[in-house]
């Protein structure tokens, strides 16, 4: 975790550090080593929240985009009494899960059920076949919303049944590589389907950064997909109507903006 409560005050983890976890009050110490990103950790436990996954450089980078105050969040649940550590949460209630390694989908579907309002942003290069496989389908890609037919020839099929946004980032933290127009892109894949297409939305880091803390729901997902249900049956009926008609008129390619 990257902060604690030392001398009654929420601290980053600093050489020789002792302090308390701020969900299960347990004692933690700092490890400031070379070979990870400083931290705090619990003495004689791994961690007292299941769900968590050691921090890389890539979690560091993005939980800095946003301000410190909305990080580490502890969300409690008070019915249930449970107590979960989220990454980053703005006050308005929209939570960011940032996902570097392998998650089950128990798991996956449980943190979804748990945090209700929240994306998920995933480390798309932590598996070589990933970028490749997304990349052969660069003729579908686009900047802004579009239909994307086969999704699972695209996005790794741990993400697919997904019930809430997942941001896939192909760029990472390697700054050394050229420019490249994918790479570069967040691709946002939707839960919900439109006649088995997925729905998907191509955003540049600026835009996710400026709109994620300033309101409560990153996309309205529910009125994009009754917009593209409305689309493709509007398309239907005017391919129905023309249909054997000398240049009969196809469906048209039109695209949502929100």
């Amino acid at each position: 975790m990257r902060y604690a409560l030392a001398s009654g005050q929420r601290v980053e983890a600093y050489a020789g550090g002792r302090g308390i976890c701020r969900r299960c009050n347990g004692e933690v110490i700092a490890k400031c080593g070379t070979h990870r990103v400083s931290h705090w950790a619990h003495r004689g436990i791994r961690d007292c929240d299941s769900w968590a996954e050691k921090e890389t450089d890539w979690h560091r980078a993005w939980k800095n985009n946003f301000p410190a105050e909305c990080q580490e969040f502890i969300q409690h649940d008070e019915k249930s009494g449970e107590r979960h550590i989220a990454d980053v949460r703005f006050p308005h209630g929209l939570v960011i899960e940032f996902q570097h390694s392998h998650l089950k989908p128990l798991e996956r579907a449980a943190r979804e059920r748990f945090y209700g309002n929240m994306v998920w942003v995933v480390d798309g290069t932590r598996l070589q076949r990933d970028y490749p496989r997304f990349y052969r389908r660069k003729d579908d890609l686009r900047r802004g919303y579009f239909l994307l037919t086969f999704p699972d020839e695209c996005f790794p099929a741990m993400w697919l049944d997904s019930s809430v946004p997942v941001i896939f980032d192909f760029r990472g933290v390697d700054e050394g590589q050229p420019p490249d127009e994918f790479r570069d892109t967040l691709w946002c894949l939707l839960p919900g389907r439109v006649e088995g297409s997925a729905v998907v939305v191509g955003m540049s880091r600026e835009q996710f950064v400026k709109v994620a803390p300033s309101r409560p729901q990153l996309l309205p997902v529910q009125e994009i997909l009754t917009f593209f249900r409305e689309l493709r049956a509007a398309d239907e009926r005017e391919a129905r109507q023309f249909a054997g008609m000398p240049g009969g008129r196809g469906p048209r390619r039109r695209y949502a903006r929100f």
